[in-house]
């Protein structure tokens, strides 16, 4: 006798989505094809992540260079306890905790710092790339790269109570500023940053609601819909105001000019600051074996908090700490001078 089939429970996830008649079936199986590209999975991208992948988008790309800390729990929604406890990388726990959630996912982890060497590789197969950074030094190559290759992308940001995004489309009859029209230069002075401001999950959570809606539309071919302005609104003032951005600046050295320095490399520092007393150092592109530099690390006196998993080794010197990736790549917390950065660098991990 045959077996009858066993009833798929989750035959009606999206009904109440394809119910709405801004996406449909039709809608709803587009979604399903699409290829989205999410670069930062912290704060906002994790919220943006979560919501493409409930929304049934069939492939993601998540892209990230840091990894889970207590202090990310307030705001960052794919991430728990015990990913804080085993430092995992972001866009590791993340893959994890979709997967839990939508099978019908998948989802790809890469945990590397996009730079003007990768970037075609990682973003390339993307039909679309959401900018969920903290730092306006990956927005400029994430616009020169979009802006070369024809290809929208949508920036968003948030900090305290404030939410902002833009959707840029390079190419078509609808064409629209590109994020180099709007800021020619990155802001200079003091910068508020979580870090200083602090934020609140609430306008993490508006940034990535409008950012991913704007997604939605441009996936599902509703180009006309798209917003052309920069929106920000600030939660807790309840300001609110938009810049226009349906015309590309004439003048723009990146779209009209056709100029791509961060892309070329030429405009991007090898050892950066990036935020909570950190200092991330991506000169070095050469493997490193973390269970052999695990072991030399056990032999000295001066280093604790040793561990290690196969994404990651940490370690505590002193008042610092250094987390070191496969790729080279290592991040030192507890300092903002380079110099001493370096240093430590070369110290315990090699020149």
């Amino acid at each position: 006798m045959p077996v009858p089939p066993v009833p798929d429970v989750f035959s009606d996830r999206y009904s109440r989505q394809i119910l709405f008649p801004g996406v449909g079936a039709d809608g709803q199986e587009k979604l399903g094809r699409a290829r989205v590209a999410v670069v930062g999975v912290g704060a906002t991208g994790a919220a943006a992540a979560s919501l493409l992948a409930r929304s049934g988008v069939g492939h993601l790309t998540l892209i990230d260079r840091d990894f889970v800390e207590p202090s990310n729990l307030q705001r960052q929604v794919l991430f728990d306890e015990a990913d804080a406890l085993a430092s995992l990388p972001k866009a590791e726990a993340a893959r994890r905790k979709i997967t839990a959630f939508n099978r019908d996912v998948t989802v790809e982890a890469v945990i590397a710092d996009l730079v003007p060497g990768n970037i075609r590789e990682l973003l390339g197969p993307a039909h679309l790339v959401l900018d969920c950074t903290d730092n306006f030094e990956t927005r400029y190559l994430l616009n020169d790269y979009a802006v070369e290759q024809g290809k929208p992308w949508i920036y968003a940001a948030a900090v305290g109570a404030y939410a902002a995004t833009m959707t840029i489309l390079p190419v078509g009859d609808l064409r629209t500023a590109c994020l180099a029209c709007l800021f020619p230069a990155a802001p200079t002075g003091t910068v508020e940053t979580c870090d200083t401001a602090g934020i609140l999950a609430t306008a993490v959570n508006l940034a990535a609601s409008v950012q991913v809606t704007e997604a939605m539309k441009l996936l599902t071919g509703q180009m006309r819909l798209v917003r052309r302005s920069l929106l920000s609104f600030d939660l807790w003032t309840n300001e609110r105001s938009e810049i226009a951005t349906g015309k590309p600046n004439p003048g723009c050295e990146v779209c009209a000019g056709r100029n791509f320095r961060h892309l070329a490399g030429t405009a991007r520092p090898h050892i950066t600051l990036c935020g909570r007393n950190s200092v991330q150092i991506h000169e070095h592109r050469r493997p490193i074996d973390l269970a052999a530099l695990e072991v030399q690390l056990s032999l000295q006196q001066e280093i604790s908090e040793l561990r290690s998993n196969a994404m990651l080794l940490r370690f505590r010197r002193g008042g610092h700490t250094l987390t070191v990736f496969p790729d080279g790549r290592a991040l030192i917390q507890g300092t903002t001078d380079t110099a001493v950065a370096r240093s430590l660098y070369a110290r315990f991990i090699g020149a």
